[in-house]
């Protein structure tokens, strides 16, 4: 088996909230040659395989590998698709270079949410046919009563969830690609208007448009092509239960054994001292909290403390989401997670501009599916 694993070359188009000027495969052709571009390779002479994450409901067309190859120069060569996010994509990467069996691999995820008018009735389509789906309601509900669970087990407040839409927000204007930066305050998200209580549209992320490619390498292909590789030190993983009715509603057992996996691989016993930042879920802003307890950077109940104490902050002990998350950068669905991961990739090679964290050299990215699901990966990235 391989002993190592690096990302040696990554590519992305602009994140906008609408896209008509371009389509699906014109954002993954700009994505992937960037990429290839930045990893100085030749798709057709170099790639081993490629993977694809998509899901074919959100992308309106059956059997989407079909439509991958002559955008990614992937035309006759080994393709998949794997329908989950873009952080198990790369988890998929990883474990076909470990076989010793390819040398480098490209992974592909994008958004193209604008395209969709009624995501609410697609997602109802993952929940459960006999007992939650004939109820007929908007799958949002779903959150709102995980929110409420959360901050009535741990004593968590709605003003500390507020805060974590504030930090992210205004972390997102120094993100050349976020489309939600602003400067709001807590009331500005306490005051928005209820969506599915006790969420506010203000603790809720919105969807944007965007296309990522990324270029995994074994040792010998990286230090051989990259200057700047980013070692993949450890990848977890978890699919909690798919029922409403015995799942966990305070506690993100998901990203908790997803974690443990990913720490163990990499050798980490203590995460909030050894790693330097990381961009983690905030599909709504009670998640960024519930994953941070999650990921053993506190105890339960403890995050909105940190978050109020200034510990995630960007000069903080632990800055989280410097990126601005989901509530500021936006929701990509399935490229969601290599949202998260090309930040860690671009901090760790101090190309991160206005939001650059110093000394960056170990990062933690980890990604959540989004309702109905309790599934979820982590992935620990470090530029030695």
């Amino acid at each position: 088996m391989q002993s190592r694993v690096a990302i040696i070359g990554i590519g992305y188009t602009p994140f906008r909230v609408v896209t008509p000027d371009v389509s699906f495969k014109e954002m993954m052709f700009e994505a992937a040659f960037k990429a290839y571009e930045d990893a100085g390779i030749c798709p057709r002479h170099d790639i081993d395989s490629f993977i694809n994450c998509a899901e074919d409901f959100t992308e309106g067309r059956s059997i989407f590998d079909i439509h991958v190859p002559d955008n990614i120069g992937a035309v006759l060569r080994s393709i998949h698709t794997i329908c989950h996010d873009g952080i198990v994509g790369l988890i998929g990467g990883y474990m076909l270079i470990q076989t010793g069996q390819f040398n480098i691999v490209a992974i592909e995820s994008h958004s193209k949410l604008s395209n969709m008018l009624t995501q609410n009735y697609l997602t109802a389509h993952a929940m459960d046919p006999v007992f939650n789906k004939p109820l007929g309601q908007h799958p949002g509900y779903i959150a709102g009563m995980e929110m409420n669970r959360y901050l009535h087990e741990t004593g968590t407040t709605k003003e500390h969830c507020a805060l974590v839409s504030v930090k992210n927000k205004r972390n997102a204007i120094d993100n050349h690609l976020a489309s939600y930066g602003d400067r709001i305050t807590t009331e500005d998200v306490l005051n928005s208007e209820t969506t599915f209580y006790p969420l506010s549209r203000l603790d809720a992320s919105s969807p944007t448009d965007g296309g990522i490619v990324m270029v995994l390498a074994s040792e010998e292909k990286a230090r051989a092509l990259s200057k700047k590789p980013v070692w993949i030190r450890g990848v977890g993983w978890c699919s909690d239960t798919p029922t409403l009715e015995s799942r966990s509603w305070s506690e993100a057992t998901y990203a908790r054994i997803a974690a443990e996996m990913a720490y163990r691989m990499a050798g980490i016993k203590y995460p909030k001292k050894e790693l330097d930042l990381a961009e983690i879920d905030d599909t709504f802003s009670y998640k960024e909290l519930q994953h941070m307890e999650a990921l053993k950077f506190c105890r339960k109940g403890e995050a909105g403390a940190m978050v109020e104490e200034g510990v995630t902050e960007r000069e903080g002990e632990l800055p989280i989401n410097v990126s601005g998350g989901s509530l500021g950068v936006g929701w990509m669905s399935e490229a969601t997670g290599l949202q998260r991961v090309l930040e860690i990739v671009l901090q760790l090679r101090g190309e991160a501009g206005k939001r650059q964290v110093p000394n960056a050299k170990v990062g933690l990215a980890q990604s959540w599916r989004g309702v109905p699901t309790t599934s979820g990966a982590v992935i620990i990235l470090s530029s030695e």
